[in-house]
């Protein structure tokens, strides 16, 4: 057993919470940092399911990545989705927190998780959210390199047979082979400019609209869209197995969500 506040304490240390976009609602979000803890499930998304399945597996804490709650609550409406998920969360006595833009952009979070998966090599910052003044850069996304050029069909089959997708839809922009490859894990195609003018080859992301997919066209580089989900859920045993690591000293089990999938299907 352990207090919510050393969990907390863990997942500071593995996504500091300043590293969050403004915007961001990361943090814990439901229940007490004095509350017991035995068991955690790590996820993606708070969803209906993930949380029977915390209820099933007697979770007492739920750590996602995206945020349960973003805006302020002006009313808890139990008919609706969200508020019937909360009153089964505090029901049953599960504290849920998330690690969302902190945990993309943190060293060996969700962006580097992604990088890896690919076959991506030499990482280095992308789109950078922070500079200290000891030359400590932090970027959202990851510029890398694989280890010889590639087709792009063939860099697109290995993105997909690598993450937890059943396809990639491939925005082809000539004969240029893939050599440098940036990437933004879930939604990232604001980006497509800036990858294309830090010279990528290929850029990775999801949530691709079409005229984004004509912009990357007109600057001469390709764009794989492998999705938001998997993109992303890769990072969920990551973050089960850095937890336990963290963790180690006490009596506490992490588990890993295995059951959702993308809420996209090809028919």
């Amino acid at each position: 057993m352990v207090k919510c506040q050393v969990v907390m304490d863990a997942i500071e240390r593995l996504a500091p919470k300043r590293l969050a976009e403004d915007w961001d609602n990361p943090g814990l979000l439901v229940g007490s940092f004095k509350q017991n803890v035995r068991r955690i499930l790590v996820c993606l998304d708070v969803s209906d399911a993930v949380v029977e399945q915390a209820i099933a597996c007697e979770a007492d804490m739920i750590v996602a990545h995206h945020p349960l709650i973003f805006k302020g609550l002006k009313k808890i409406r139990t008919d609706l989705p969200l508020g019937a998920r909360l009153q089964q969360l505090l029901k049953h006595d599960i504290a849920v927190a998330a690690a969302h833009t902190n945990l993309d952009i943190a060293v060996g979070g969700v962006n580097d998780v992604l990088a890896t998966a690919i076959g991506l090599e030499k990482l280095s910052t992308f789109v950078i959210t922070s500079q200290a003044e000891d030359g400590t850069v932090e970027s959202l996304g990851r510029m890398g390199t694989l280890p010889a050029p590639m087709a792009v069909e063939d860099f697109a089959r290995q993105v997909r047979d690598a993450l937890p997708a059943s396809h990639v839809r491939l925005v082809n922009a000539g004969k240029r082979a893939v050599r440098k490859v940036a990437l933004c894990s879930g939604s990232g195609a604001e980006f497509i400019q800036k990858a294309a003018f830090m010279g990528a080859d290929a850029y990775v992301t999801g949530d691709v609209k079409y005229h984004e997919a004509q912009q990357a066209v007109e600057l001469g580089m390709h764009v794989i869209d492998a999705g938001h989900f998997a993109t992303e859920f890769p990072v969920v045993e990551v973050l089960r197995e850095k937890l336990s690591q963290e963790l180690a000293e006490y009596d506490v089990e992490v588990i890993a969500d295995r059951e959702s999938t993308d809420f996209f299907q090809i028919m």
